[in-house]
């Protein structure tokens, strides 16, 4: 089968929690694309057991551009700095700011990706547990969008933001409840900000995954390699995902073939939201 060869070549994107799992595999695939990645994470090195060296460096490595910015996306504050170390990024890597029409360089891109995942039952989730869990997820999609498009819409550029949620946004799970309830808060902010931010050219998206094999807490990359069509997972139509089977829906949603999708949730979830 073919395969979709975007070009993101003069584009800064922003990719938060990019060292490891999906948020690693979305920046690798945008630095291949030609675009400037900037990996917003709380730590440089990936959790990953088969990567060899921080995102950014393997961007480099491959002979394309990007940097690193520690950021805790739970604190607004910092994600401005985010911001501002996206205008550096982009004018000091070869951007044309009058090029594009614009002042300054900046955030092309938002990819808000950063999550904390806690696995609880919902009586003996905490107040502790709830707001960490609350502050990573849904309050550093929130201000990430708020301020990547403060950003475009200061610098009278069209922009994309996109968030990712989960396939658990609309449905139940044991021991999901807490984490569950910021994502299905995420893809509430995307439809809202996408409805108020339409007219000021600023696209926004979400990506939902299912089960995806990452080191996202101890054990669930082997449990999400188990899963698989075989009973094992009766509402899994197909399997669980590896990370590099997510980027495409993130490349489409910030490409131009995207320009007239805005407020989506696209599931890349092994059709177990059908079930």
């Amino acid at each position: 089968m073919g395969s979709l060869n975007p070009d993101f070549s003069g584009e800064t994107v922003v990719v938060t929690g990019g060292s490891s799992g999906i948020g690693r595999a979305v920046a690798l695939a945008f630095g291949e694309a030609g675009a400037t990645v900037l990996n917003v994470d709380v730590r440089v090195d990936p959790k990953d057991a088969d990567a060899e060296m921080p995102t950014h460096e393997a961007i480099r490595e491959s002979g394309g551009t990007a940097s690193y910015a520690e950021c805790d996306v739970a604190d607004p504050d910092q994600l401005d700095a985010v911001i501002e170390a996206a205008r550096e990024v982009g004018g000091a890597d070869g951007h044309d700011p009058s090029a594009r029409g614009t002042s300054s360089s900046g955030v092309d891109v938002m990819i808000n990706n950063a999550g904390f995942y806690t696995k609880r039952r919902f009586r003996d989730v905490t107040p502790a547990e709830f707001e960490q869990v609350h502050g990573v997820n849904a309050r550093g999609a929130f201000f990430g969008t708020q301020k990547a498009a403060n950003d475009m819409i200061e610098r009278g550029e069209p922009g994309v933001v996109i968030n990712t949620a989960s396939d658990t946004q609309g449905r139940a799970a044991w021991d999901h409840s807490h984490y569950a309830a910021t994502k299905g808060a995420i893809r509430m902010i995307t439809r809202s900000a996408a409805l108020e931010l339409a007219g000021e050219g600023v696209r926004v998206n979400a990506v939902a995954p299912g089960p995806v094999a990452t080191e996202i807490r101890e054990g669930w990359k082997e449990e999400a390699q188990e899963m698989g069509p075989t009973g094992e997972t009766p509402d899994l139509p197909l399997r669980a995902a590896m990370p590099a089977e997510l980027p495409g829906a993130y490349l489409y949603l910030a490409s131009d073939d995207a320009s007239y999708v805005t407020g989506e949730t696209v599931w890349v979830d092994g059709g177990g939201h059908v079930c």
